[in-house]
């Protein structure tokens, strides 16, 4: 198990795992992505495989990892960059939380900003917007564009056009990712990303907010 010292230093169970998402984002995959593309379960790197479930810490194992560097095509000099803050100097930590999670109430304040529990963080590539966050995918309901395992980057202050892919969450709570069509005062057309399913409009008085999706790990 990856409990190694570097620089005197003993190293966290958080400073290892957050390296991986780094290293994850670098090669433009999400963690499952990246244990994909290394042979291993896809669910080796994900987020409920860090803890047991009595609480646990679970390490990723040295084979993994190694497994994980070949796929991204990096070296352990790199990976040990990672492990430091200054490592994810090409990107920046964002609020993460699944999308199932996403629809309870409390998930976002009343400005569709990230609040209260269950937010974790993950390094992704930069964005200008200092409010963006992301959403974790979890099952097959956004395939073929998303699936298990995906991470999308939301921006609240990115500009929303026709034929973007955006995150809706109404006032109920329901969040709909779907590429918009139109925009009008009273409503929102909307295509579901199975191209097969028909057009869906929501009127703007039960929208909560809209944003654009502006990069998604594959």
């Amino acid at each position: 198990m990856v409990r190694q010292a570097k620089a005197q230093r003993m190293l966290t169970h958080d400073q290892i795992w957050a390296a991986l998402d780094r290293l994850a984002a670098r090669a433009g995959l999400s963690p499952s992505g990246l244990a994909k593309r290394a042979g291993l379960d896809p669910t080796t790197f994900n987020r409920s495989k860090r803890v047991t479930a009595d609480g646990r810490e679970r390490w990723p194992s040295t084979e993994s990892i190694a497994k994980a560097l070949a796929a991204a095509d990096a070296s352990i000099d790199s990976f040990a960059k990672l492990i430091d803050d200054d490592g994810a100097s090409d990107g920046r930590s964002v609020p993460l939380l699944g999308f199932a999670q996403a629809g309870t109430s409390g998930a976002f304040d009343e400005a569709g900003l990230p609040s209260g529990k269950g937010w974790t963080d993950i390094a992704l590539p930069a964005t200008e917007d200092s409010h963006a966050f992301a959403l974790e995918i979890s099952g097959d309901a956004l395939a073929p564009v998303y699936r298990d395992g995906d991470i999308v980057l939301v921006s609240p202050g990115a500009p929303i056009r026709k034929g973007d892919r955006v995150v809706v969450r109404s006032k109920a709570g329901e969040m709909t990712v779907a590429t918009l069509k139109r925009r009008t005062a009273k409503a929102l057309e909307l295509q579901p990303l199975d191209a097969t399913r028909d057009e869906r409009t929501i009127a703007i008085s039960d929208v909560g907010w809209i944003m654009r999706i502006v990069w998604a790990s594959q």
